[in-house]
């Protein structure tokens, strides 16, 4: 009896276009809800056992947009079934692919945005500027709108729309604004450059080409913050930063080699001086050995016979107290030799 029944209507059925339609919509339709359950109910709960994060987020972001697109392409293969020709079918086929090239476009930019937020978080982990802070979001915005502008001219080409002259106004638009902004692009891009070629870090010493002497204290997507010696935070557009000449005091290490100028008068023993100084030198502590200290006769000068004496500290934090220190000692010691610290003088010969 169903033998005779299924010989009778199945022919009747698969000859009738609109039913079958119907039937790939509603199976289209049924494969997105399952595939929303099988995701939420069992892929879900799978990728929450993982170490990463990155299969979480990935999942509940596009299992939704997932589903959508699943309907969207039942829709276009029902209505390809129909094989329609008049002007409605031809726009519900044009409105069925843009659906899909939504759908597709929103996974894509799901996929990429959720790939940015976990580079980003690596990132973060790794640096102590603030500059990644603004820097991520900012990427993934200009990436969403990138993508979203390529979605936009599929769409608008595929409905016959003449994208040539939009695109050229765009690009005539787009030099028109470069231009208005040109300094504030080349600071935002003058502060990527020094975050990825990691040349300053927060709290590094450094002395700018114009003299400016401080600590950082931030990396900005604007511009970079250094506190002075002098308890003055000074402001530089990472646009002057990324071009002009940077002293390092941190790079390649922390070790820092420290010079004193001091002079004796003529009539001095050069030797004796060096061997006095560098004596007194080895004494202290927190000086390197390795380097060892040294002292040179550097010049005879005007007025006196110029010295140099050179050391290294292992942290250039010590640069400056064991300079003094090391000041103070030549000037005791000296004095303690009965060994002359000359100032300037002039010596007037008068002829009769």
């Amino acid at each position: 009896m169903i033998e005779e029944m299924l010989t009778y209507y199945l022919p009747e059925y698969l000859h009738n276009r609109y039913l079958f339609a119907a039937t790939i919509f509603l199976a289209f339709f049924i494969l997105s809800r399952l595939t929303v359950y099988i995701i939420e109910k069992v892929v879900l709960a799978l990728t929450r056992k993982t170490k990463t994060k990155i299969d979480d987020d990935l999942v509940e972001k596009t299992h939704g947009p997932i589903s959508w697109l699943l309907i969207f392409i039942g829709f276009k293969i029902a209505l390809e079934y129909l094989a329609f020709q008049n002007g409605v079918a031809r726009f519900l086929n044009k409105t069925a692919t843009s659906l899909i090239y939504i759908g597709i476009g929103i996974v894509v930019i799901a996929i990429v945005v959720v790939m940015i937020n976990h580079w980003g978080r690596r990132i973060a982990k790794k640096t102590k500027s603030t500059m990644d802070d603004a820097l991520i979001p900012l990427f993934r915005r200009t990436t969403r709108v990138v993508l979203l502008i390529i979605l936009a001219i599929m769409v608008l080409d595929l409905w016959g729309v003449n994208i040539t002259g939009l695109l050229a106004g765009v690009g005539i638009a787009g030099i028109a604004i470069g231009f208005a902004v040109k300094d504030s692009l080349a600071n935002i891009f003058g502060g990527i450059s020094i975050i990825l070629d990691k040349t300053i870090h927060v709290g590094d010493k450094v002395q700018l080409s114009d003299g400016t002497l401080g600590v950082v204290e931030d990396v900005g997507i604007r511009a970079t913050s250094i506190r002075t010696y002098d308890n003055e935070f000074v402001i530089v557009p990472n646009g002057s930063m990324s071009t002009m000449t940077i002293k390092n005091f941190n790079r390649p290490d922390l070790k820092q080699r420290v010079t004193v100028l001091f002079g004796v008068e003529y009539g001095s023993d050069p030797e004796k001086v060096k061997k006095l100084v560098l004596a007194e030198i080895k004494k202290m502590k927190d000086i390197m050995n390795d380097p060892a200290p040294d002292v040179r006769f550097s010049e005879m000068a005007d007025f006196s016979l110029n010295m140099k004496a050179f050391f290294w500290v292992d942290d250039v934090s010590k640069a400056f107290p064991k300079k003094e220190e090391v000041t103070i000692r030549i000037y005791k010691l000296l004095n303690k030799h009965k060994i002359g610290i000359p100032f300037p003088t002039t010596t007037v010969h008068v002829k009769k």
